[in-house]
């Protein structure tokens, strides 16, 4: 049965009720956040010094090497890295867009553009050293990791859009394989790491939930008024 009602009206089509999924991700969204920020305030207090924890985590990748697991380390330090994840990004965007998914395009890009501009002047800020034996970086400043936090942020939006199991599946494993790679070749301490994953899992939750609420207003406002330009096939994909 269509939207046409039995008197031979048309009823336009309503929009749909608030993702339900928007409360968890403002949740975990905004403790994320407080405990990133809460462990940069740890690590900053700690100058250029590692947290115990730092130590015991390094020694333990330092005395766990291999040469296969160096190659598999290498993975995605290369194809994963910063610039990896932003033109990944990119590509994402622009399916996105073909497909007229206008709000997700903006989504993934509003995502990458906060994660980066966060981390980028952070580590300078604090200006903390890596590992003395690293063997991927040769920039100096650690926290947070930029690499982990790209990733998770592009990651964990991509699951968020597309609402799928095994893509939720492929985020945790390519993050996770992310964070491992950068301690066990000393390109980051393990809190940075942490810092990067936290950094990601905020920003990727925060931006969605309000890419989210806007798309639904526009929505919202477009119904109540339909004079006004906008397009409904983009409000839930």
């Amino acid at each position: 049965m269509d939207s046409t009602d039995l008197a031979g009206s048309t009823t336009a089509d309503p929009v749909p009720e608030p993702d339900p999924r928007r409360m968890v991700a403002l949740i975990v969204g905004g403790a994320a956040a407080v405990l990133f920020v809460s462990l940069r305030v740890v690590v900053a207090l700690g100058g250029e010094e590692p947290l115990p924890i730092d130590v015991w985590w390094h020694d333990l990748m330092v005395e766990g090497r291999a040469d296969a697991l160096l190659i598999l380390a290498w993975i995605p330090a290369i194809g994963g890295g910063t610039i990896g994840m932003i033109a990944v990004g990119i590509l994402l965007i622009t399916v996105f867009a073909v497909l007229h998914r206008k709000w997700d395009a903006v989504n993934v890009g509003l995502a990458i553009v906060i994660v980066v501009a966060i981390g980028a002047p952070m580590a300078s800020i604090v200006g903390r050293v890596r590992p003395a034996d690293s063997l991927a970086e040769t920039v100096d400043t650690s926290f947070p990791s930029g690499h982990t936090a790209v990733a998770t942020t592009v990651m964990i939006t991509l699951a968020l859009l597309l609402r799928r199991w095994y893509v939720w599946v492929l985020a945790v494993f390519w993050v996770v394989l992310m964070a491992w790679s950068r301690t066990y070749l000393s390109a980051h301490w393990v809190s940075d790491v942490v810092g990067g994953l936290l950094e990601g899992i905020a920003v990727a939750c925060l931006v969605w939930v309000a890419v989210e609420a806007l798309r639904d207003r526009r929505a919202r406002v477009h119904l109540a008024d339909p004079a006004r330009p906008g397009d409904l096939r983009d409000v839930r994909g």
